[in-house]
């Protein structure tokens, strides 16, 4: 529960500091979104902190993904055996999986677009907002802290970068369902087979179809936690700023057209 209750009467914010992360909004490339969207659904959309939609269209994918055999199909395509890949797929699956991919896509570069103009409207409004929220579970406050720590340990685990920075939803979602991809893709036994130079059967135990839900899973965290990073501490900058110049600066302080501030 968070202590703070916003009485302005403001049609839009900027942002929303509560007890399980900071949401923000703020100009974004749509085809970014998009692309993320592409390379797995659901993550163009946790991008946006559109959690509900984002978890509805990843545990899809997983599911859906799986039973058709998609990640098989391109192992085999990669190899060369579009005869295997082809006999491989599931089409009961395939038919329903891709409508659903294709909305992923369009539904999140639309969103974009639309949170866009919103933020450009937020913006202009200048309200104020929560910048400090205190609970029975947690505190959160807006602060500034480096991007590139955060992308660092999202590169370790991914979810690790999102609990860094305060997004406790993204990174539970994002920890539970790594766990659940090292489990199933043998990855970690698959490592200590290699470091022992066991080539062939670290390849072996290796489960592909598993396996290739981990590189856009951990390419996800480390550019959301990056990203993240570098917005939070440009919101930080510009609510500081806001409250020194309500709080301290001088209200006859003006600086004429031309005037260089030192």
């Amino acid at each position: 529960m968070n202590n703070y209750t916003n009485r302005n009467t403001a049609r839009r914010y900027v942002a929303h500091v509560s007890v399980l992360g900071t949401t923000q909004i703020h100009l974004r490339n749509p085809y970014t979104i998009a692309w993320w969207s592409a390379a797995f659904p659901g993550f163009g959309h946790l991008l946006l902190s559109k959690y509900l939609r984002g978890f509805v269209l990843f545990i899809w994918e997983v599911i859906v993904n799986i039973q058709s055999n998609v990640n098989w199909a391109i192992i085999y395509s990669f190899q060369g055996n579009i005869d295997m890949a082809i006999d491989v797929l599931d089409t009961r699956w395939l038919l329903v999986y891709l409508p659903v991919y294709f909305f992923g896509i369009w539904d999140s570069y639309r969103t974009t677009v639309d949170m866009n103009k919103v933020y450009i409207l937020a913006d202009r409004e200048e309200h104020s907002f929560n910048t400090f929220s205190i609970g029975s579970l947690e505190i959160n406050y807006l602060d500034k802290r480096n991007p590139v720590m955060a992308a660092i340990w999202s590169l370790f685990v991914p979810g690790l970068g999102q609990l860094y920075i305060h997004r406790i939803v993204t990174a539970f979602f994002i920890i539970s369902w790594v766990v659940i991809f090292f489990y199933f893709s043998h990855i970690l036994e698959a490592v200590v087979l290699l470091y022992l130079g066991e080539v062939q059967q670290a390849t072996s135990v290796l489960n592909g179809q598993w396996f290739l839900m981990l590189p856009s899973t951990y390419g996800f965290a480390i550019y959301d936690a990056y990203m993240n990073t570098v917005e939070n501490n440009k919101l930080y900058e510009r609510e500081q700023r806001r409250f020194l110049k309500d709080n301290y600066q001088n209200p006859d302080f003006r600086i004429l057209k031309g005037q260089k501030v030192k």
